[in-house]
């Protein structure tokens, strides 16, 4: 298989990936930034090694130096940075080293996102109706672009796609506005400011199908995801995703079945190898446009992993190593209910802002089909420089009843303190009629959280202010136990278990 792994990411990605590498016995090499080296990635990994570089975890040229230095053969990119660069993907290949993913050629038909749309329809596929690209002295052309499409519409990265650098404009007189806003987000996160806008359809369910091809022809698709829940409505230009489902409840039986082949007549035109997301919307009519291809490991990953009982990482790395795949189309077995939460370091009371800091107590939920993907335990730093997002919450059930229920459960039992996060919004959303029916879209509206403005920060000071009183307390007790006594970790980090 492979020597060793460098794993091109950090948090819980990172982590998701070395467990899969340890239990196929491959040695793990983790990076890591000055702010993140107490990020749990760090103290897992079999090796790590500080990216002292200019870009950090997208310089690609700094990546492959160390991997290069510590004898990696294989890479792994997770999902974010430089997953689905097209030009890094390249670049591993000319030194050697395996990029676990689609193959440059892939890559570099999936990264124009226009020209992907423009082959898809070429197909007889029905996509999303979309301008052409735009870049920074552009404005009047996509000004005239706006007007042909008509009102409302999306401003979209042409490298990222939905959510990062998405921004919905209702009228003309929001345009230039969304214009800027987009192509300086998309730049932060993806290094290109070029972005397109897309017809909006209003309302719709976004749903995604999970794709593995081998390098021999072979293709199989796990069933779809639907994540259509969002912090806002396409109005409010809140993208990111809060909860994810599989079955998407949104679909009929023969409706779920013409999308799974459509997503793989859509692999096909791509020669798509290794694991990926076929991505479409669906209108109130039921008609399917396909939107983009995510040629990586996606973030609601685990939805498939439950249902399926296929880990999709292992597959990722055997079949980047040549491998032919595991299981038939006819093997494939869906099974249950799955659902997922992201955890993200936002402010619910606040606009959903960031909310870097110190997270001073960690208590995770169990119980029966209940995983926790995450990098934070108590008295960790969430760095400010990254994705606020900190843990996903993901449960099993023999139904969606239960599943839903499971859900509300897990969420009840998990605590974060010491920064906002959006525990409490997802608290409230499981149980919005609209959740608990599968009734909702992306025009569904969040349920707001009912409490004072003043509120918030008054809890928050309030449990700083316990934290800072047993932390004295505790004291005495610290200064009496010999330091022998201690693991190495709790020397190390100068605190008692918990």
């Amino acid at each position: 298989m492979f020597k060793k792994i460098l794993i091109a990411n950090r948090g819980e990605i990172a982590l998701r990936v070395m467990r899969t590498c340890r239990e196929m016995n491959i040695p793990t090499l983790a990076l890591y930034e000055a702010s993140d080296q107490g990020s749990l990635h760090v103290r897992l990994a079999d090796e790590c090694v500080l990216l002292d570089a200019p870009g950090g975890f997208m310089n690609g040229g700094a990546i492959l130096d160390i991997a290069r230095a510590h004898g990696a053969d294989a890479l792994h990119p997770g999902y974010g940075f430089l997953a689905e660069h097209a030009e890094f993907c390249r670049a591993c290949e000319n030194a050697g080293i395996t990029f676990i993913g689609p193959p440059a050629r892939v890559m570099e038909q999936l990264q124009p996102k226009i020209d992907a749309l423009e082959r898809v329809r070429a197909a007889g596929i029905a996509t999303t109706t979309f301008s052409m690209p735009c870049a920074d002295s552009d404005a009047p052309l996509m000004t005239a672009e706006a007007n042909a499409l008509g009102y409302p519409l999306l401003v979209k990265s042409c490298r990222g796609g939905r959510g990062r650098g998405e921004f919905f404009v209702a009228s003309a007189s929001e345009l230039p506005d969304a214009l800027a806003r987009a192509q300086q987000e998309a730049h932060a996160v993806y290094g290109d400011r070029r972005v397109f806008l897309e017809k909006a359809i209003l309302p719709a369910h976004q749903i995604g199908v999970q794709i593995l091809g081998d390098a021999h022809g072979n293709l199989i698709h796990l069933g779809e995801r639907e994540g259509s829940l969002m912090p806002g409505t396409q109005r409010e230009a809140s993208n990111q995703k809060l909860i994810e489902e599989t079955p998407a409840p949104s679909l009929t039986p023969k409706q779920r079945a013409r999308l799974w082949e459509l997503a793989l007549e859509i692999a096909r035109v791509f020669g798509y190898v290794n694991a990926g997301t076929i991505e479409f919307l669906m209108d109130d009519a039921g008609n399917f446009y396909f939107t983009e291809v995510k040629a990586r490991i996606q973030i609601e990953h685990p939805l498939t992993e439950l249902v399926t009982r296929v880990d999709l990482v292992r597959a990722q790395i055997e079949l980047a190593a040549g491998a032919p795949l595991a299981l038939k189309q006819a093997d494939v077995r869906l099974d249950g209910y799955a659902m997922q939460c992201r955890i993200n370091a936002q402010d619910p009371w606040n606009q959903m802002l960031p909310s870097p800091g110190y997270l001073r107590r960690v208590r995770l939920p169990g119980g029966p089909e209940v995983r926790i993907d995450t990098y934070v335990y108590s008295g960790c730093q969430v760095p400010a420089e990254y994705d606020s997002l900190i843990a996903k919450l993901i449960v099993w059930g023999a139904d969606r009843a239960q599943c839903r229920q499971r859900l509300e459960r897990a969420l009840g039992e998990f605590k974060l303190i010491g920064t906002a996060t959006t525990l409490p919004l997802l608290q409230r959303l499981v149980r919005d009629a609209a959740f608990v029916d599968g009734t909702y879209h992306t025009q569904t509206r969040v349920p707001q959280l009912e409490m004072d403005a003043e509120a918030p920060q008054t809890v928050r000071d309030l449990a700083a202010a316990v934290a800072l009183y047993h932390e004295r307390a505790q004291q005495p007790l610290r200064a009496a136990i010999p330091t022998r006594m201690l693991s190495g970790w709790h020397r190390a980090s100068r605190t008692l278990p918990e």
